[in-house]
């Protein structure tokens, strides 16, 4: 029973198992037949690429193949392949037909396969005679791999990698294409088009293509590559959009035809670039020197049209003129000199730039045409500033003689007047013969008469004299109406001749006359006595209270009010003197009323009244406060001009230091002893904006000073600073502070291009100021060696040391000036630190463009570069004269030397 029960669910087992066994190995007998499938498609597709492959290395030999399982097997073709890929000779083959000739033959090409570094993993000679398919492909493969994959390299990653990231960069630009590996990214025929569209856009028209028409991109690419780019085709199509996943081995195999097929496209392109950045910074050099050129051209012609003016002393010798004249200086000053100190700071900034450019592109410094060199300009402007202190000294002192002409002048024509004035009529009464009637008594009269106007004539001769030296002095300063003054002055000195001749002559008939005639009158007498000369002191006192007068200072109206006090305090004496010379002619009028003398209040001794002297006395008395007036006025006008000095002084005393703090602190930020590079480019932005915010304090002295000059103020006392220092201290502070931010960038400048760092550049900043001792921005030959050394250099105290010190000054100095700019030091510092290009990467590239030729052609620069580079090039390229040159040729080697050599500008 147990038995019978035991086989039943031994027999309901296998019914349910059978079934489930039979169809378990129907499924495994499915896969194996796919796998086997797959693996007969892979091996399809890698036989036909790899056999395009082959043919399109050994076709340069003549040859080819058919069937690459079994046309390798007598190893001769593999070693033909493996010379023309390598360019080296293998080992001569065995000639043989024997299965061991052909064994020899495979060992000899796997043997110099791994003289190369490959390992050749489970792949013999024996599989490779006998056939073996898989073997063979993966004998290729490791061949592919080593000659055409292995050395493409993009950012030191693996072969594989470098060849995917070498498509991707080239792929990234275009629509619908994301190459992210060997396969799928492959299928739609995009990547391929992309990959010929970047290299050679007149070959496809990609804007056409469609991502749903991969068989058309696919034949549209192998197509174009196979005719124009000698790619022979390596893939099919259909298998490639048929198959699920195409394989990786043989895209990579067709893609690196591609990288090869382009590579010479590559170096050109990395070729062109270099050049175009060698040639947009000459380009940019040359606009730079074409602009100082400019800008010192127009800035030279400037100063030279300026000089002449500036240094001609010619006036109309009147006040007005010269007066004219400082008005147009101040003009100048204003208006005109101002853009052109901005000019010269922009001008010196350019340079510098230039300069700086130059040496961080390993150019040669610039040399101005001659004339124009920076210290030409300097020296030019220099002498323009000398001119100007010069021009305006002469100005001045002009108008000071101009001033003095014109008083002389006055004063010549007054005292002239007043001469004139007393002379009239004497002529005629000299030479009167009225003597020749009259009594002795009369004749007595006039020989006394005669007597007061020979004393008063002898009075006079002081004021002809005065007249005559003013007249001279008018001569000596030039007065530009000379001829009138010195034809006045001689008819004057012709009359006192005159006069004198005439008085001699009536003194001697009176002389004659006097023997015969007695009579005296004590009292006419006396008065003629007394009334003579206090008529001459009252003539004297009153051209004195209305003579003009000219001062500058309160001390010289003070002493004219203290001389003017002093001869008020005379007054009471002669009022005294006055009443005395009245009373005698009251006492004639009471002794002829007493005796009723005829005519006896004539007196024949003198032609004076006391009606005249009254009158005078009158005169005086009414210009005495008529003076004080004009005193007090100029001593206003003095005490005004006081108030403009002191007003200027206070003004200038606060600028002055001001202007001089600015420039020590300017200076000691140009000294690098503050923070970065960009704090102190930001520090002297700021003192930059403080001194033109402070620009109203200059005009404002401007102002000030026009005032002090048209009040004919010449000197001040209460301050050391002058207009002149002080527009000369703001324009050097200007100067500075553009020259110094101009430095600062061009540290930065240099820095930044270089590459070096803040701390690098602090610690060259704080060693060349440490030897910089005296804070002049320069270190002599000894402290730069000492620099030298706190920076690491190891200079000896043997001959060698000296030698190579000698070399480092040749080129931190080398015009032999004795001394080192901290830019000079900064450069060697940084090209000792850096590296720079050169005229042999240059030539180089170009020679890449020329394809190894020693010339280049028009057309090639013109296909390689930028217009307006290919241009710049055929333009400044010398003709080649080597031998074997076509026509036109151009030789790139000479160019490129002169781009790091001396430059025709």
């Amino acid at each position: 029973m147990s038995n019978s029960l035991h086989l039943k669910d031994i027999a309901s087992t296998a019914a349910i198992l059978c079934p489930l066994l039979l169809h378990g190995l129907r499924r495994s007998a499915t896969l194996l037949s796919l796998s086997n499938t797959i693996t007969c498609q892979i091996f399809k597709i890698q036989s036909l690429t790899f056999t395009a492959w082959c043919n399109s290395h050994l076709r340069k030999a003549g040859t080819g193949i058919e069937n690459i399982e079994d046309d390798f097997r007598n190893g001769l073709k593999l070693m033909l392949l493996l010379e023309v890929i390598s360019g080296e000779t293998l080992p001569k083959p065995d000639r043989g037909k024997m299965r061991f000739h052909k064994i020899a033959n495979v060992n000899k090409a796997l043997d110099f396969i791994a003289s190369k570094g490959v390992k050749l993993v489970s792949i013999g000679a024996e599989e490779i005679v006998d056939g073996n398919l898989k073997m063979t492909l993966g004998m290729i493969w490791t061949i592919i791999l080593r000659f055409a994959i292995q050395d493409i390299s993009v950012e030191e990653m693996t072969a594989k990698e470098g060849l995917l990231l070498w498509c991707q960069r080239k792929t990234a630009p275009y629509k619908n294409v994301n190459v992210q590996n060997f396969h799928l990214s492959f299928k739609d025929g995009l990547a391929f088009c992309a990959l010929i569209h970047r290299h050679r856009p007149d070959l496809i028209d990609y804007s056409k293509l469609s991502k749903d028409n991969p068989l058309e991109n696919l034949n549209t690419a192998f197509d174009v590559a196979e005719k124009y780019l000698d790619i022979p085709r390596m893939l099919d199509p259909d298998d490639l959009i048929n198959t699920p996943k195409p394989d990786e081995r043989a895209i990579m195999t067709y893609v690196s035809c591609y990288y090869h097929a382009f590579q010479g496209a590559q170096q050109a392109e990395t070729a062109a670039n270099r050049i175009c950045k060698v040639l947009k910074v000459n380009q940019e050099n040359e606009r730079l020197m074409e602009e100082y050129e400019r800008l010192a051209s127009d800035l030279l012609d400037w100063i030279r049209r300026t000089m002449p003016w500036l240094n001609s002393r010619q006036t109309d010798n009147s006040l007005a003129g010269c007066q004219k004249k400082l008005e147009d200086y101040r003009t100048y000053r204003r208006k005109h000199k101002p853009p052109r100190v901005e000019q010269k700071a922009k001008l010196e900034t350019n340079f510098n730039t230039l300069q700086t450019k130059l040496r961080l592109s390993n150019r040669p410094a610039y040399m101005p045409t001659e004339g124009k060199m920076v210290s030409d300009i300097a020296q030019a402007w220099k002498g323009l500033e000398i001119a100007e202190k010069a021009f305006e000294e002469w100005l001045l002192s002009e108008m000071m003689r101009l001033e003095r002409l014109e008083y002389l002048a006055q004063k010549f024509k007054h005292k002239a007047d007043i001469h004139e004035d007393w002379t009239r009529g004497k002529e005629e009464m000299l030479q009167s013969q009225d003597f020749r009637q009259c009594k002795l008594y009369d004749i007595k009269a006039l020989k006394k008469k005669h007597e007061a106007f020979e004393s008063d004539l002898a009075a006079h001769q002081d004021r002809v004299e005065q007249i005559a030296a003013i007249a001279q002095e008018l001569n000596t300063l030039e007065y530009h109406e000379v001829g009138a003054v010195n034809a006045r002055c001689q008819r004057i000195c012709g009359q006192w001749d005159r006069l004198g001749a005439l008085t001699q002559r009536r003194r001697l008939a009176l002389d004659d006359a006097e023997r015969v005639l007695e009579q005296i009158d004590l009292l006419h007498l006396e008065f003629a006595k007394r009334a003579a000369p206090f008529n001459n002191w009252l003539d004297g006192t009153r051209e004195d209270l209305v003579d003009m007068f000219i001062v500058h200072t309160i001390e010289e109206i003070s002493g004219l009010m203290d001389a003017h006090a002093r001869f008020k305090a005379t007054l009471g004496e002669a009022d005294k003197e006055y009443q005395a010379i009245v009373n005698l002619v009251h006492q004639v009028e009471s002794i002829v009323k007493q005796h009723q003398i005829p005519g006896g209040l004539e007196n024949p001794y003198t032609t004076l009244t006391a009606h005249e002297l009254n009158r005078k006395w009158s005169d005086v008395r009414q210009l005495v406060p008529q003076r004080d007036g004009t005193l007090a006025a100029e001593l206003r006008k003095q005490q005004n001009n006081e108030t403009l000095r002191r007003q200027f002084a206070e003004k200038a005393n606060a600028v002055g230091p001001w202007i001089e703090r600015q420039m020590d602190a300017v200076t000691a930020i140009g000294m690098g002893l503050q923070g970065s590079l960009e704090d102190q480019l930001h520090r002297l932005k700021e003192y930059e904006a403080g001194v033109y915010a402070y620009k109203p304090h200059i005009e404002e002295l401007e102002r000030i000073h026009q005032a002090v000059q048209e009040g004919m103020i010449f000197e001040n006392r209460y301050s050391q600073y002058t207009m002149e220092t002080l527009r000369v201290g703001w324009e050097q502070l200007l100067t500075s502070i553009n020259r110094t931010i101009n430095e600062v960038e061009n540290q930065i400048l240099t820095r930044d291009s270089k590459g070096i760092t803040q701390e690098q550049l602090t610690e060259f900043r704080a060693s060349f100021n440490h030897f910089d001792k005296n804070r002049t921005g320069r270190l002599a030959p000894e402290e730069l060696k000492s620099c030298l050394v706190s920076l690491g250099y190891s200079i000896g105290k043997d001959r060698q040391g000296e030698l190579d010190f000698q070399r480092i000054l040749a080129v931190v100095d080398p015009n032999n000036t004795g001394y080192v700019s901290f830019d000079a030091f900064l450069d060697f510092m940084t090209r000792e630190s850096t590296d720079t290009d050169t005229a042999e990467q240059v030539i180089d590239s170009f020679r890449i463009l020329a394809g190894d030729k020693p010339y280049i052609t028009a057309d090639e620069l013109r296909r390689e570069l930028p217009p307006d580079q290919a241009e710049y090039c055929v333009a400044r390229m010398p003709p080649y004269r080597g031998p074997n040159a076509p026509p036109h040729a151009l030789d790139y080697m000479a160019f490129s030397t002169a781009l790091y050599g001396e430059t025709d500008l």
